[in-house]
């Protein structure tokens, strides 16, 4: 059996003295009066360690600085703090029973985070939904994760009220109206807001959780039900956080620009590490290619979270459009979610500096892998190497080692692996390495790619082939703006592959063009035998292509 060795005295406190001087050197832990010390160590005991605890021991150590910024204006940290206190109190009266579980769906935006932060306060498991859910799945999440409460924004009231027909008892609560702040008329009664609760308990805190409040975070669903994987604040934090901030340029107190979906997990953890150093959050609603460059020009910030479909469509804007920005404070663009197109990787860098960081990340495992701009440089596709702390391992198909540059399962020993799933599963395990569903492969320069999904691979007529490698290389064609590769089911070959592209606007290409563009360069049985013109690729509300409806529009 492999296990994680451990170090012996010696080797214990140089990893202590590591620890420390990243944290300190981050900014991360600062000195601070006596006084607040003794204030935060209160607030551990009352409260626990949650996944935003952050939240409050901001509010400790700045209370008069900026949180967060939306398209409402400011918030402090003791503002935002005294917000969540108070929703908590009210959340905790909210109904017969005093929710152990609720269900968000919002986007960025601060009442999104009031309602995170007032669960963990609460001792309640907040459940993060996909903004882009249909009614069906809604209903479907909400009855498999017992949620007793769901806190939504108006315009998703049309969704709710297919789940309320599925869900007569769910306790409802507004969190974004497009006017006043109000009760909400949603066809079905009126619905209270987030706002009326938090007036209603001003100055009030619910009583001590019996436990700390988790953060329950959705797997992406592309290529079925989306699950529920736990999370709570004890995993591996400070283990974690440091070996991110050794890879990452983080500081403490400064700037960041949260593009990213919150609900989903990579928003999620950049909320987290933003509330844990206390930096301004700043957010939109939804996002804009443009607005995205502007709040980072016009908030001075050092940090913007992105998926890539973001930072794609930032560099599809016209030339004259991005010259209108210099974005001389950004110091990291941080990416995450799918794969990203190397072209847009490195135009990025070439127009606004090498500041892009590239990073592999499990909903399961939490962050694995960050390519650094070096990284990046040298090869525009890698998910870089692993963090300290954490091991991945390439296993054949007979859970061997497989060799330097070999594509096999990915495997991963973290500190911060998760806590199951919600429904009692848990993810496959080889010796005390997590398997994480992707195929990819380790160069010998210890670099990680990442192919695709285990379930994604095709054998056709007995050759296996991997869809990201036929993906790629259309995507390099000249008139193809994006591409994506399935497999389908064939009574000669098994399966075949097709392919479904967007071109570039302007540009023209045949199906016959892109099958002898791909001939020229990949084997001949990695050549689609079916290529299908598209406006856009179904994506999700976090910008992966939704393989599941191409299947389906194939057959």
């Amino acid at each position: 059996m492999s296990t994680a060795g451990r170090p012996g005295i010696r080797g214990r406190i140089g990893h202590l003295a590591w620890l420390a001087r990243t944290l300190v050197g981050s900014g991360m832990i600062a000195p601070s009066t006596p006084a607040k010390y003794v204030r935060m160590i209160a607030l551990l005991r009352r409260q626990g360690t949650t996944p935003l605890t952050g939240l409050s021991l901001s509010a400790i150590r700045r209370p008069d600085a900026t949180a967060i910024v939306d398209e409402r204006g400011e918030l402090t940290w003791a503002q935002l703090d005294r917000r969540c206190d108070a929703l908590a109190a009210g959340l905790a009266t909210f109904g017969p029973t005093r929710p152990t579980t609720v269900a968000v769906l919002c986007r960025n935006h601060a009442g999104l985070v009031e309602m995170l932060g007032a669960a963990g306060k609460l001792g309640a498991d907040a459940l993060l939904l996909n903004t882009g859910f249909s009614g069906p799945q809604l209903s479907d999440v909400l009855r498999r994760e017992s949620a007793e409460v769901i806190v939504y924004d108006e315009e998703f009231a049309g969704i709710v009220d297919q789940a309320r027909q599925h869900n007569p008892d769910l306790r409802e609560l507004i969190a974004w109206t497009t006017g006043a702040s109000d009760a909400v008329d949603t066809g079905a009664s009126e619905i209270p807001t987030i706002d009326d609760l938090i007036r209603a308990n001003l100055g009030a805190r619910a009583a001590k959780p019996a436990t700390p409040g988790r953060v329950v975070l959705l797997t992406s669903g592309t290529t079925g039900t989306p699950k529920g994987a736990r999370r709570s604040g004890s995993s591996g934090g400070a283990l974690s956080l440091a070996a991110m901030l050794a890879r990452i340029p983080w500081k403490a107190e400064q700037t960041t620009v949260v593009a990213a979906p919150i609900f989903h997990a990579w928003g999620f953890g950049q909320l987290a590490i933003a509330a844990s150093m206390c930096c301004t959050v700043v957010m939109r609603r939804k996002f804009d290619p443009v607005e995205t460059l502007r709040m980072v020009e016009d908030n001075d910030a050092t940090g913007l979270a992105l998926v890539p479909v973001m930072l794609e469509r930032i560099m599809e804007l016209p030339s004259e459009k991005l010259d209108e920005f210099r974005l001389r404070s950004l110091r990291f663009v941080t990416v995450s979610g799918s794969r990203m197109r190397p072209e847009a990787t490195v135009a990025f860098m070439d127009r606004f500096g090498d500041v892009v960081y590239n990073s592999y990340n499990a909903t399961e495992a939490g962050l694995i892998s960050t390519a650094t701009p070096t990284d990046l440089r040298a090869a525009p596709d890698t998910a870089g190497r692993p963090l300290d702390g954490t091991s991945v391992r390439i296993l054949d198909e007979a859970r061997n080692e497989a060799p330097v540059d070999t594509i096999g399962a990915i495997a991963v020993y973290s500190e911060s692996q998760f806590e199951g799933y919600t429904s009692g599963d848990t993810k496959d395990f080889h010796e005390n390495y997590m398997l994480s569903g992707d195929l990819g492969r380790i160069d010998e320069n210890g670099r990680l790619f990442v192919v695709g999904r285990d379930d994604d691979m095709i054998v056709s007529g007995g050759e296996n082939v991997y869809p990201l490698e036929v993906e790629q290389t259309l995507d390099a064609h000249p008139a193809v703006l994006e591409a994506a590769v399935i497999g389908v089911d064939d009574d000669k070959f098994g399966q075949r592959l097709a392919a479904f592209v967007v071109l570039r606007p302007g540009e023209d290409a045949s199906a016959e063009d892109l099958q002898s563009y791909v001939k020229q360069q990949l084997a001949g049985y990695k050549v689609p035998r079916a290529v299908s013109f598209l406006d856009t690729l179904p994506r999700n509300a976090t910008g992966k292509v939704v393989k599941r409806e191409l299947i389906e529009e194939a057959n």
